[in-house]
């Protein structure tokens, strides 16, 4: 589970994120949706740690800066940064040695290499590689710990159709498993299958939470809402269902 509460990130004046609190029940997938500058990619990159912050987060019941906490957190950046001089398969490598992973590690790399297509490029090196092998890579060091907990910013930019289906795959199998999982995207469609939780920022706010059994049930259109928040002037009231 992960649970935020009260999280507000400043730089300076400005708050990035204001006052955000939401929870992520195991096996469930939720969405922080919002346009550009509503602040998802800084309530994630919070949440892995990498930013200070004021408010609370919690991954698995541990403090997210805790060792605890980053041992079952698996994270794929909106910017893929994989390192220039090793090969993919000494990423793995890499991550399996950092978290001290048991012997079993080689098979799920192996796994992950092929599904996403990075089979015959396993011997290039980082900077060898574009944008789209980059990311497949952050994703399968991600997905090589066996996370409890995973962090997806802007995962579909960048990748080709058979990842995009492959990691929509993943993330069913995901679910399954009882893994939490957060998205963040600005683009709606890209996670219409899957979804269970929409939280909608506008401004460094959540502006609006929806269930996807709320959403069905009721008929609601969420492109409509989410476009009646993101391009019209804000309330001050936050519906959640």
């Amino acid at each position: 589970m992960l649970n935020v509460s009260h999280l507000t990130k400043k730089y300076n004046r400005f708050k990035a994120n204001d006052n955000l609190s939401f929870i992520v029940n195991d096996g469930e997938i939720a969405v922080l949706a919002g346009p550009n500058g509503a602040g998802k990619s800084t309530a994630i990159k919070c949440i892995a740690g990498l930013l200070r912050f004021e408010g609370e987060i919690e991954i698995g019941g541990h403090n997210n800066k805790s060792m605890e906490a980053k041992q079952i957190l698996g994270y794929v950046p909106e910017i893929p940064a994989p390192f220039d001089l090793l090969t993919v398969w000494e990423h793995m490598e890499f991550i399996a040695r950092t978290y001290r992973l048991d012997d079993g590690w080689k098979k799920r790399a192996d796994t992950l290499i092929k599904r996403l297509e990075l089979d015959d490029k396993r011997n290039k090196f980082g900077k060898e590689l574009s944008k789209g092998m980059q990311q497949k890579i952050s994703i399968c060091c991600a997905l090589l710990i066996e996370p409890k907990v995973v962090l997806f910013d802007e995962p579909f930019v960048g990748l080709d159709p058979h990842a995009i289906k492959e990691l929509k795959t993943m993330l069913f199998e995901m679910r399954d498993k009882g893994i939490s999982v957060i998205i963040s995207t600005h683009m709606l469609d890209s996670v219409a299958e899957f979804w269970d939780k929409v939280f909608i920022m506008m401004n460094g706010r959540i502006e609006a939470e929806r269930t996807r059994s709320y959403v069905e049930k009721n008929g609601e259109n969420l492109e409509e809402l989410f476009f009646s928040i993101t391009e019209k002037p804000l309330k001050n009231t936050v519906k959640k269902i």
